[in-house]
Formats: C-alpha cells, structure tokens, sequence
C-alpha cells in the first residue's frame, strides 16, 4: 500500500500521515493514521475511521515532544498519555517534528492569550512555551523577594533612625536656653530628616511590593481555579470511563457465555479466552498485569433437561431453592416456621439512635507523622484520633455479625453443601463494612470488653475481650437462640510500607450449629489500605479463604481477586466452588464483597481447553440458574460525614446502663471523639496509654520478683482474662482463648466488682 506524500508543513495547516504506534510487548509498533489540527494530535486505525472513531488525542499545548533516534520520537503530556512513534525515515520524522512543534508553539499562544484575557498584566511572549512560563514565575518570585528584603532593610533602619530622634527629642527637653540650644535643634532636624527619608523608602517599597503582588494575583488566582476545574472534570470522566468499562466488560462476558453451546464447554473455555480483546477499541488497550491471576473455572448454562421438574433431580429443589419454582428455601422457611418475625408480631424493641455528630473537617500533614513509622508494627505507633474513627476494634469485630440472618437461615438447612453456602456468604459479609472505612479503630487497652446485646432483635448476645497487648488479641464469643455459636480469636500484624499500609488478621473463626453439630471454621483475608501518601484512600481485600466442615469435610474455596488497573474482571470480585470430601463440585459461587453474591447448583463438570496464560486447564461447570445468598444494606442517608458508618455501627458506641465498667463504651477518648472533640480526646488518649504502660511496668516487675522466688527463675506474665480462658482448641489443637462464662450473670447482677480500673 503507498503511502500518500504530505506536504511540507507550514504553521496553521493540518498535518495527515501514517506512523507506526507502540501498543503493547505483544503487538508491538502497529500503523495508524495521524491527524495534526487545531493544536490536537489524533489518530486512527485507518483513513476511513475519521469521520466517526478517535483512537486516541493528545494536546499538544501541555505536551512534551522528545526524538529517540532517527525515525523515533515520543510525545507526552505529563504522565497521563505517552505515543511512543516511529517514522518510515528520518526524513518523514523530521517533517513530523516540524509540524508538531509549530503547532504547539501556535497552541501555547493561543492558550496564553486566552489565560491573560481581561488581565492587566503584561501577557507571556507567543512564542515562550512552557519553559518561559516557568522562567517567568521564578522570575517573578525573585522579584518579590528582593522586595521583601527591601521591606527588612527600611524597616531595621526605620527602627535606628527612630531610636536616635527619640533621644534626641529627649535631649532637647533636657537643656537649659543658651549656646548648645542651635546645635541641639541642628542635631534632631537632622535625625528627623533621615527618619522622613527612610520612611519614604518603606512607603515605596511596600506601594512596590503591593502593585507587584496584586498584578499577578488575579492570573494566580485564574490559573489555580483552571485547575482545579480540570482536576474535577478529570475525575469526573474518569469515573464514568471506568463505569463504562466495567458494564461493557458485563455484557461482552455475559454474550460470550450465553453464546457458548453447553453441550462443547471445551469450545465455550477456548471461546471465552480468545475474545479478550474484542471488547477495546484498539490493540493498545490489551494490558496483561503480571500480578493479575487467571480465573480456574468458568461457568455455563446447564443443559435444559436439568430444569425440568424437580422429581427428576433428587435433592435439587431442596437446596437453595434451585429448582424452577419462583420460592427459594428462605422463603419456604420463613412462611413454615413459627418463631419467624414474619408470622407473629414481636415484642416492642427499643429504639437505637441512626446519627452520630458529624465528622469535623480538621487538616493534618499525614507525611509529617508517618514519615518516621515505615516498617513498624501499626499498633506500636502513637497517632492522633485524626487517623481513627470512634469505636474501637473490639467493636469493629463485633460487626461481622452485621448479616447475622445468615447463620439464622444455615442453622434451618438440612444439608450440610447448603449450609456452608450460607457459612461462606457470612464470610463474605463481613467484610463489606469496610469499602469506604478508611479510618482506624481505636486499639482496645488490656482487659477492655464490649457486649452487643440482640437478644430481643436478632436472637444472639456477643462478648468480646482485649486478652492480649503485645501481640493485640481479643477473644469473641457469639452465641444465638436460634441454633448457632461464634466463636475467634484474632492477632492483628499491620505493616506501613509507605504507599500502602496492610492489615494481616491472624487466627481461626469456628461457628458450630447445635442441630447438625457442624462446626465451620475459617481464617481472613488481608486488607490493604492504598494510598497512604497521595491520593484519596481505597481498601481492598485480597486472598483466598477456606472455608471447612470438620464434620463432613466438605469445603468451599474462596478466592478474594485483588484490584488490577489492567484487569478485565468486576472489582471487588469473589468467586468461591462447594466441593464434598470427594472433591466434587456442588455450588458455584460468584458476587463481590462489597455489594452481593450468588450461588449456582452444579449439575456437571467438565475440563475445558488449556488456558494460553500458563496452559493450565479450566474447569468448566454447567449451572443452573444463581439465587441470590446476600446483598449488602443500604448506607444510612448521611453516612458520608458519618464516617461511613453503617446502621448497626451507628449503635455500637450507644451508651447503655448496666454494661461493665471495662466496655468500650465508657472509653473517654472515644467518647470525646464521637462529639467531634479531638484536641480533648488526644489529650484523653494519651493519659489512657501512660496509664496502661504504667501497669504492665508494674506487672512486669511482679513477675520478675516472682521468677527470683521460682525454681526456673523465668519471668512469667501474670495477666489473666477475665472472662476468657486460654486452653487448646478442641478442633484443631492451636492454643486459643475460649469463653469460660459467667458475663450475663455478672450483668443480671449487677456484681462488677472484680473488674480492673483500665479507663
């Protein structure tokens, strides 16, 4: 194909040609159609695209245009957009270059008499580009520097002359009439004279200093307001591009599958892998992250038969309500069971508050106090209130039974595949507080406690306990009137790495159901705070959790994929797969963490083609049609400068009669926080933590005094939980804090007294 020869380039015309493009390290250099014009740099796949797709445009006004060698050059406008080019010879990159920097040089004019319109100072050179407008701001601060120690050295001397007018004035007042009267009077019309002058001086410089500022003041002005406008459309389209994205991303996935013939899965896993990137525009889109892991299995619609009644399947309709009537199991069991909210009335409960005082708008320099703290254990830096939100981390942990109802539901299921449906939903859950809670819980002082009372509500109580310092543990025990018990221990090890900061939860989490005796246990994920330094804070949650049945050993294998610019896949996603102690697949689960997720029944199971990543095989499910396991609640109207709190959070910190001394209510820092009183509450946090280091020195030297007296002579901490116990784990043997009882009574009577004074 020849090339169409462009003419010379000449300062305003449009410049058309073909270049070669970098795309990725897989497609490499590919040949587009450039379009110079107006200042913009376009491009398309071909010549016939220009009346209806744009690949791509860069402004040529806030761009930077470098040559490489002789046929290749680079244009950049900061960071956000880079062409790498190439030429077909020198001499066409030459004519490229000339074109391109005659249409910067015009678009920098224009931009610059469009910056200084309506401005009364003197306007920038046409052709200065970005470099003159720097040069002229360092110029510009010079000068109002030498003006301001103009403004120093008539002030020093203003203060001199004054001084000595002063004692001259006195000195006058001071002698007799005679001979030395003229000299005196000489001697201060003099000294006044130097004042007036030196006067005159500072008036001058600071009419100077104030003209100057004031005629740069209003382009300063301008400027920074066209930035921060810019900055907002920034965001703005790139939060709708990524909506978009991820939409088309749905639906292209959603034609692919339903395309695919389920009868052939093994055509529909090569069919899916290979129109990756027919959903982008261009080649240059198709980014592969190295971090990024390919999805084990895919799913497609099981084979009609399966849908037909359900006496032909056994077991099917009862579990999950997979079959094809419209009424799930919940449903079924809500309507059959007796003590279901919906088919009695409840008692009057009491009414919870739904606000707290909204958040105060106070600055702080992050940098200037996490500078010092890279590498350190979280919980051993002292950080202002600035950083927490007002509860604690106890009852941050007593939140994960937020979704409680889906313990409620597993304990009424009759198979165990089932119920560990519900049991992985739960885990889910839990973490779906956290997608806009980017402050930190307050750590718990030793022997700090926390009940979450929801008998008459949601049927369960809750106690959690700080039993440890250093490491921080806390002991949690929930136990529920309909059939279920909760029970964890968790270490938290947090590390600040200075772009991120992540958050390791240490420890198992049982739930064990009294009708079956199945007993569930499972651990968490990591968190990962992005964003420490620069930007707004986002968390993610990454990692895989398994999720087991000791009694049955069925499993369910959750996998937490972690955020990637260059992945094609829904943010936040999870994906998990219900196996019996066989192996075998019986649920698919799909969904997100932070919004709901899905179970599907498998009916069959396939292996697909190799995937061309790594060559290993996919596993391909045939489906029947998702139920819906959970959804997240809607945020409280508000939550924004509610610290996102959701609505049972908003209850947490609720003062309540009758709680123990020791419960994180009674904390004052806490409390000061809560009412947006964060100087106090500092002040408050900090005596709090100099009291508690001043028992644990205490303790520490009981305990050395004991050892000496010991036949081992080893120091042992002698720091007792006061309602949890440190035994084996029964199940799987690690040494564990497990309730040892007697909270609820203590509270029916009132019997506080053995508590510590920790607050």
């Amino acid at each position: 194909m020849s090339e169409p020869k462009a003419p010379a380039p000449a300062p305003g015309d449009t410049y058309k040609g073909w270049l070669f493009k970098w795309t990725n390290y897989i497609k490499g250099y590919q040949r587009r159609w450039f379009v110079l014009s107006n200042g913009l740099l376009s491009y398309y796949r071909t010549q016939a695209e220009m009346g209806h797709t744009c690949r791509g445009t860069i402004n040529l006004a806030t761009a930077n245009i470098a040559v490489e060698d002789s046929c290749n050059f680079v244009i950049s406008n900061g960071g956000a957009q880079t062409y790498h080019l190439k030429a077909s010879s020198e001499v066409e990159r030459q004519r490229w270059i000339t074109a391109l920097e005659l249409a910067k040089a015009k678009a920098v004019r224009i931009q610059a008499e469009s910056d200084d319109s309506g401005d009364e100072c003197p306007t920038t050179p046409p052709a200065a580009g970005q470099g003159s407008r720097n040069s002229e701001v360092q110029s510009t601060l010079r000068t109002l520097g030498s003006k301001v120690e103009d403004l120093s050295t008539c002030n020093d001397l203003i203060a001199k002359h004054g001084s000595a007018l002063q004692r001259s004035l006195s000195e006058l007042e001071g002698i007799k009439p005679g001979g030395e009267t003229s000299d005196k009077i000489r001697q201060v019309t003099e000294r006044a004279t130097l004042f007036r002058i030196t006067s005159n001086a500072m008036i001058n410089a600071c009419r100077d200093f104030l003209a100057l500022a004031q005629a740069h003041s209003k382009r300063w002005q301008k400027a920074l307001q066209v930035e921060r406008e810019q900055r907002v459309r920034l965001e703005e389209t790139l939060e709708q591009l990524a909506k978009q994205h991820n939409h088309l991303e749905r639906a292209f996935r959603g034609a692919t599958v339903l395309a695919a013939p389920p009868s052939n899965p093994a055509a529909d896993s090569k069919g899916a892998g290979s129109g990756k990137g027919d959903a982008s525009d261009d080649e240059e889109n198709e980014f592969f992250d190295a971090c990024e892991e390919v999805q084990e299995f895919i799913t497609v619609p099981a084979d009609p038969k399966y849908h037909r009644s359900g006496s032909n399947i056994s077991g099917i309709s009862s579990e999950l309500g997979m079959d094809d009537g419209t009424t799930s199991l919940d449903e079924q069991s809500l309507a059959s069971n007796p003590e279901s909210p919906q088919s009695q009335e409840l008692e009057p409960v009491r009414k919870r508050r739904s606000r707290i005082p909204d958040k105060p708008n106070y600055s702080l320099n992050l940098w200037s106090i996490m500078k010092n703290c890279i590498g350190k254990e979280l919980s051993k830096i002292p950080m202002p209130v600035n950083f927490n939100e007002p509860i604690s981390m106890l009852q941050r942990l007593s939140e994960d039974l937020e979704y409680s109802e889906l313990l409620d539901r597993a304990a009424k299921c009759q198979s165990s595949l089932e119920q560990l449906c519900y049991v992985a939903a739960f885990t889910i859950s839990s973490y779906s507080t956290t997608v806009h809670r980017t402050g930190k819980p307050f750590n718990p002082l030793l022997g700090e406690t926390f009940e979450l009372d929801r008998l008459q509500e949601s049927g369960y109580r809750s106690l959690c306990e700080q039993v440890s310092h250093h490491p921080p543990a806390a002991a949690h025990h929930a136990i529920s009137v309909r059939g279920w018990t909760l029970r964890q221990e968790i270490t938290v090890a947090s590390k600040f790495r200075g772009k991120y900061l992540s958050i390791m939860p240490l420890g198992s989490i049982h739930c064990i159901f009294e009708k079956s005796n199945n007993h569930y246990s499972w651990k968490k994920v990591t968190t990962t705070v992005h964003n420490i330094i620069v930007g707004k804070l986002w968390i993610d949650q990454s990692g895989e959790i398994d999720v087991i049945n000791h009694r049955t050993g069925d499993r369910c294998h959750l996998k937490f994929a972690p955020y990637s610019y260059f992945s094609r896949d829904v943010a936040r996603k999870v994906t998990g797969v219900v196996t019996d102690k066989d192996g075998k697949a019986h649920y698919v689960l799909s969904g997100t963490w932070d919004e709901k997720m899905e179970c599907s029944r498998v009916m069959q199971s396939s292996r697909g083609g190799e995937d061309g990543a790594d060559g290993r095989q996919k596993t391909v499910y045939q489906t029947l049609k998702p139920r819906e396991l959970w959804r997240k609640n809607p945020l409280p109207d508000g939550a924004e400068t509610m610290y996102y709190f959701s609505a049972l959070a908003l209850t947490l910190n609720e003062p309540e009669e009758g709680v123990a001394p020791t419960d994180s209510r009674r904390r004052p820092d806490q409390r000061l926080m809560e009412q947006g009183m964060w100087d106090e509450a500092n002040g408050e946090k900090q005596r709090l933590e100099e009291k508690q280091r001043s028992v644990r020195r205490e303790r520490e030297r009981e305990a050395v005094r004991l050892a000496s007296t010991s036949e081992d002579g080893v120091p042992q901490d002698n720091y007792k939980s006061m309602w949890f116990e440190r035994q084996e784990d029964p199940m799987t043997g690690e040494p564990t804090h497990i309730y040892k009882g007697g909270y609820w009574e203590a509270k029916e009577q009132g019997h506080w007294d053995d508590c510590p004074d920790i607050f």
